[in-house]
């Protein structure tokens, strides 16, 4: 795989006050989400290029959380902004209702890539969307209106992607209305089916999803939605044979089967989708984030050709202005493209196998504060633990501690941009990271977490 990670120096004094302005302004008039807004100290980044960015202060990061799990490429990556700029020159915007190159040859290139006969691309603004979307389709081909979706999942902030949610940001935002029912997912290290092995965590999952499906009557039921390694949600990757066994269930009653690959698409498993661990095709995937590493903003929905046949003659009740925006999907042409010819997702999955995978679990093995690794490709998640025995979190479920606050800080000093999440710390950089630079970001968390394992309690 080709490195495309350059070092041009530090920031320039110019952008150094760019980024001191855009703080003051930013704390004048930017509302921000997921925040008390009057309680937050956003870094201001000023400087991005590779697996690296620099703050107003001109300190230099490893950005370990490839921002929100979308930088797939890194960033700044050479042509993908040339694509950018090409495509700007060129045509800018075109309003859906026509065709354009840029957005024809992006939803080619995702046809090649998704399994089976999902051969038909849907372009939206982002993630959420692309869930509203699929969700939409899913009952009109149905005639139903009952949506599956696990607890501990994030499927998107707008509102009924919100309501499919099964984290606690839901909770406030939830009406009751939205027709979501929630069941419990297949997660090994903290059973809801007190599972003493992943086999039996399998069957015992999915004969609670059955009995969740048979109660809420199947007539009534439109889709399950499901991310196929759940990321904010824990990054917690489902036992052998639960993928296989929903897609069964979800075939018997005649339920469509939504692939959440929003963060675990593209590559960041080290399959180009996550669902592809199992062998086992979907009717609609929805993708956002790593289908063009976020240059400009990007979604959409994958279904096949049955769900695509609902529409053949019947119009689609849905749209957006910016439904396959030319530079969006010129930046998705590029990216789709760098990462094949540079061998992106065999180097993530390289890393994952050699580097993250057995870097991480002998890291546990000297860290008593690690409950559990657990990961694919660039895709892991350090869960920390008070307690191996009692497995209390370090942080409680939707919240934060000042444990967890204290190691994050940590990280920061040591020159690293981490991803936290509850009483989590993610692996997520992106998949060009070299690695030289993976192992230097594992020996920055290995040494934070002697702060943690402070707090272990016996």
């Amino acid at each position: 795989m080709t490195d495309t990670t350059t070092t041009t120096g530090g920031p320039t004094d110019a952008q150094l006050a760019a980024g001191r302005r855009a703080y003051e302004l930013d704390r004048a008039h930017v509302f921000h989400s997921w925040s008390a807004q009057e309680t937050l100290d956003p870094m201001s980044i000023v400087k991005a290029e590779g697996v690296h960015v620099w703050d107003a202060d001109g300190k230099k990061y490893l950005d370990f959380s490839s921002q929100l799990v979308n930088t797939n490429i890194g960033h700044q990556h050479p042509k993908v902004v040339a694509a950018i700029v090409a495509q700007a020159a060129e045509l800018c915007t075109v309003a859906p209702q026509h065709a354009n190159a840029a957005r024809s040859e992006a939803a080619r290139l995702i046809a090649e890539l998704t399994p089976g006969d999902l051969n038909r691309i849907f372009f939206t603004n982002g993630g959420a969307d692309a869930v509203e979307h699929a969700i939409r389709m899913a009952r009109l081909h149905t005639g139903r209106r009952k949506v599956l979706s696990a607890y501990r999942s994030y499927h998107g902030g707008t509102h009924l992607a919100i309501n499919v949610t099964g984290d606690a940001r839901r909770v406030p935002n939830d009406d009751g209305d939205s027709g979501a029912v929630h069941f419990f997912p297949a997660y090994p290290y903290r059973s809801y089916f007190d599972s003493a092995t992943p086999e039996e965590e399998t069957e015992r999952a999915l004969k609670h999803l059955e009995d969740v499906i048979v109660l809420e009557g199947p007539a009534n039921i439109a889709a399950l939605i499901l991310e196929s390694i759940p990321g904010t949600a824990g990054i917690y990757v489902p036992p052998p044979g639960y993928i296989e066994g929903v897609r069964e269930l979800t075939a018997k009653y005649g339920i469509v089967y939504i692939a959440d690959e929003v963060m675990a698409g593209f590559g960041r498993s080290g399959k180009w989708f996550a669902v592809e661990h199992w062998n086992v095709t979907p009717d609609i995937i929805t993708f956002a984030k790593g289908v063009n590493s976020g240059y400009v903003p990007l979604g959409g929905v994958a279904m096949s050709e049955a769900i695509y046949q609902t529409f053949a003659q019947r119009p689609y009740p849905g749209g957006l202005t910016y439904s396959g925006h030319p530079l969006a999907c010129a930046a998705a042409v590029a990216a789709i493209t760098a990462m094949r010819e540079e061998g992106m997702i065999e180097h993530a999955a390289t890393l994952g196998e050699n580097v993250f995978g057995p870097e991480l679990r002998a890291m546990a093995e000297r860290h008593p504060s690690i409950g559990e690794v657990r990961g694919a490709g660039c895709f892991w998640a350090i869960e920390l633990v008070k307690n191996r025995e009692t497995r209390e979190p370090m942080a409680a479920y939707g919240g934060s501690s000042p444990e967890m606050n204290e190691l994050v800080g940590a990280l920061k000093a040591a020159g690293m941009l981490p991803f936290a999440n509850y009483n989590r710390i993610h692996v997520v950089p992106p998949l060009n990271i070299s690695e030289e630079d993976a192992r230097r970001g594992l020996a920055i968390i290995d040494e934070a977490l002697a702060l943690a394992d402070a707090h272990v309690v016996s």
